[in-house]
């Protein structure tokens, strides 16, 4: 197991990934905020078997948080990603300090303006904002003929490729199906916030997306009917439902009927823990 090449500066990195294109080697990425799971690591393992290299970025980005939000508190474990990232094969982790991603003076931003609107979008003014600014920095840093995020963030996944598809950056943006715990919850660093308690209380997340798969698969396609069936699960576990939505797969299209391809969006807060999750309805 080989240690991966750590890199700190925006301009290492683009020497770096100059350096493998000029070889004619195909770069996979995988952005990170750190405090790797079994999820992260899994996307990990999926972008070693797509190219050459494997890059893994490790930043906290402070412009996807909100004011009352929690940058402070989210958890961290720089010798643990590493050991993980060489786990799975990483050739170079890209580590930059706020101040490299964020100069003194910058000021330019991206906005998917319509596929950042509701769900998340609605309840994190500014967060898909900081989010598309943030990946197209790292895309233009690293220069990836591929990266790859996981489902479980189906709305930033949505922004994204929009964004790589109405900016040109010609790059392809794999989706990972979400990674979960043998109980079904889907994993993510927020759920070390959960006591023990919570953590039983947030399953009934899981449990209400597959009541409403599996009475998508018994034929219903009705969003309130689908809806509901997900909320009796959902009712008296979770402290607060900010969203339970039915909308198109692809464009996040609130639908009244899920006869197209769909999916099933949840976002509620168990304890003091935002947790979100979904699941495609077939």
């Amino acid at each position: 197991m080989t240690a991966p090449l750590v890199i700190e500066t925006p301009t290492e990195m683009a020497a770096w990934s100059e350096a493998q294109r000029l070889d004619r080697k195909r770069i996979a990425f995988v952005p990170t905020m750190g405090f790797l799971h079994e999820g992260h690591q899994a996307l990990l393992r999926e972008g070693r078997g797509k190219a050459d290299v494997l890059v893994m970025s490790l930043f906290v980005n402070p412009t996807q948080f909100g004011p009352n939000e929690d940058l402070s508190r989210y958890p961290r474990d720089m010798q643990g990603d590493l050991a993980k990232a060489a786990a799975e094969g990483t050739n170079v982790v890209f580590a930059p300090s706020a101040e490299h991603m964020y100069p003194p003076g910058a000021q330019t931003y991206i906005d998917v303006e319509k596929m950042s609107q509701g769900l998340c979008g609605d309840r994190r003014p500014g967060h898909f904002k900081g989010v598309a600014t943030v990946v197209a920095k790292l895309f233009n840093i690293v220069r990836p003929h591929v990266a790859i995020f996981g489902e479980k963030d189906y709305q930033q996944l949505a922004v994204i490729r929009r964004m790589v598809a109405d900016l040109d950056m010609g790059i392809e943006i794999v989706g990972f199906p979400t990674v979960r715990e043998p109980d079904g919850l889907a994993k993510s660093s927020r759920n070390t916030y959960l006591s023990a308690p919570e953590r039983v209380r947030a399953l009934a997340l899981s449990k209400g997306l597959s009541a409403a798969v599996a009475l998508r698969r018994a034929g219903e396609t009705n969003a309130v009917t689908l809806r509901a069936a997900a909320y009796t699960q959902l009712s008296g576990q979770v402290d607060r439902l900010e969203y339970l939505e039915v909308r198109d797969a692809a464009t996040l299209a609130l639908v009244e009927q899920a006869t197209a391809p769909a999916v099933i969006l949840v976002a509620a807060h168990v304890g003091r823990t935002r947790l979100i999750d979904n699941m495609r309805l077939r």
